[in-house]
């Protein structure tokens, strides 16, 4: 298998997944500060923006924690 044929298939990898994983988890530190900040200030708009941005980020990572569980040993870059 070729360098990259194995580059293409980064994504499908657990090192991908990882990365996914870690980058979602990044962008739960904005959501975080947000919903702060909404509520110091009380705005409910913002508030319940904020709300709906953690859903999608805490469903992404039950989504990637489910690929990196069905990878289980079969990792594409080990190989």
């Amino acid at each position: 298998m070729s360098k990259l044929t194995k580059a293409k298939d980064f994504k499908k990898s657990k090192s991908g997944t990882y990365l996914s994983i870690a980058t979602t988890a990044f962008g739960a530190i904005g959501v975080a500060k947000r919903l702060r900040k909404a509520r110091a200030e009380n705005d409910t708009l913002v508030l319940v923006d904020a709300t709906v941005a953690a859903v999608a980020v805490v469903t992404g990572l039950a989504v990637l924690y489910r690929e990196l569980k069905r990878l289980g040993d079969d990792d594409v870059l080990l190989g």
